[in-house]
């Protein structure tokens, strides 16, 4: 059977590059960090290269880079660091944010109060400008900006430095969940001059359960796990040696080749819109999604004109796998908050499916995709 994997905003197919990298340290580099003997120093050594290596992609420093299990705890390390520790009593957010954040922010309101906003978008998911100066400049509270830099459902891109400009206007801070970006985007830390950001290797063809937070230099950081003295005293736990080479491998191989295979997924997904359009034209692109100039290259969310329940398997029945974007579609009988947010009521009820692409996508793969859907529809 054919297998078409198209589902990459999920999680991304592991660079060889990272396999070989963290198979030889696996062999070599076993030493723990905290130890002090060569084995250990040896171990130390290799984590704060990568950490140098890491900072030096994003124009950071290595001491602004917290290395984390991924973008859930980076999420968690800085939303929860704000209010606790920088004296945050307001968030300003979107309800198209990911669960990371959402949570994270609902629970920082029962435990601490936290006032929490939701500035407003367009269908497109684009955000508001003067709805968010409206909120800034609604009371003087100490206020921290939380919105993603790519949207994982629907890819629209924020006009991140924009924000940035206007949050340092009314003496915000700003984060950005960047776990879409990192490793797809140029991304340049002090031109964007946000103050945190985090990511997740698994999504830049790393390995999973590594990532980090970015925090920009002059904010103390405290720690939200205890127990050790890792990572200067922010995040306890012996540090995942293997992992974090792999992510730097990840990112460092993605940022060789970005303006090559961001033209290539570019036009995959242009040829995915284009075959769609002209032998599915019932099928509609949510939230601009297939919008080339707002929205990334990997991401693609479209609806069907009706509701499918059983499209999902019936695609993987035949080898190929992407993500549902309405009710009942991803295992989860809760839908997504995302299109229930842009989408009216009747649409939300329709099937959509989020179709993501990488570099290892194949323009046979995208036919076969379109065909099966054809097969399936009729």
């Amino acid at each position: 059977m054919r297998k078409v994997y198209l589902d990459n905003a999920a999680t991304t197919p592991v660079f060889k590059e990272v396999i070989e990298s963290m198979s030889a340290s696996m062999r070599e580099n076993y030493g723990n960090p905290s130890s002090t003997h060569h084995f250990g120093r040896t171990a130390k050594s290799l984590i704060e290269t990568c950490r140098k290596n890491i900072a030096k992609n994003l124009n950071a420093n290595a001491s602004e880079i917290i290395f984390t299990s991924g973008g859930t705890e980076a999420n968690n390390l800085i939303l929860r660091n704000a209010v606790a520790h920088l004296g945050v009593s307001k968030i300003i957010t979107s309800k198209l944010e990911h669960h990371a954040v959402l949570k994270t922010v609902n629970e920082l309101h029962t435990d601490y109060g936290v006032e929490v906003v939701f500035v407003e978008e367009s269908n497109a998911g684009v955000v508001d400008i003067v709805s968010l100066r409206s909120l800034l400049g609604t009371e003087n509270k100490k206020t921290l900006v939380s919105l993603m830099f790519v949207n994982n459902e629907i890819g629209t891109i924020l006009e991140i430095k924009k924000i940035a400009s206007i949050c340092k206007e009314y003496n915000a801070f700003f984060h950005s969940d960047s776990v879409q970006a990192v490793g797809h985007f140029d991304i340049d830390l002090s031109d964007l001059n946000v103050d945190f950001i985090s990511a997740s290797a698994h999504k830049f063809h790393g390995p999973k359960g590594i990532g980090f937070a970015y925090f920009k230099k002059g904010f103390g950081v405290k720690p939200m796990i205890f127990g050790g003295e890792q990572e200067k005293g922010i995040r306890a736990g012996t540090e995942a040696v293997h992992s974090i080479l792999g992510m730097d491998t990840a990112l460092k191989t993605c940022l060789d080749n970005l303006e090559s295979d961001v033209f290539y997924i570019l036009s995959i997904k242009k040829q995915c819109i284009r075959m769609i359009r002209e032998q599915l034209p019932q099928i509609c692109f949510n939230a601009g999604s297939n919008n080339l100039e707002t929205s990334t290259v990997t991401i693609l969310n479209m609806r069907l004109p009706n509701e499918q329940k059983f499209l999902l398997f019936n695609l993987d029945m035949k080898g190929i796998a992407v993500s549902g974007g309405s009710a009942c579609q991803s295992g989860s009988n809760k839908g997504s908050h995302v299109l229930e947010t842009l989408l009216n009521p009747e649409h939300v009820a329709h099937t959509s499916l989020r179709v993501s692409f990488s570099k290892f996508t194949e323009i046979e793969d995208v036919e076969f995709f379109v065909e099966s859907l054809k097969e399936l529809l009729v």
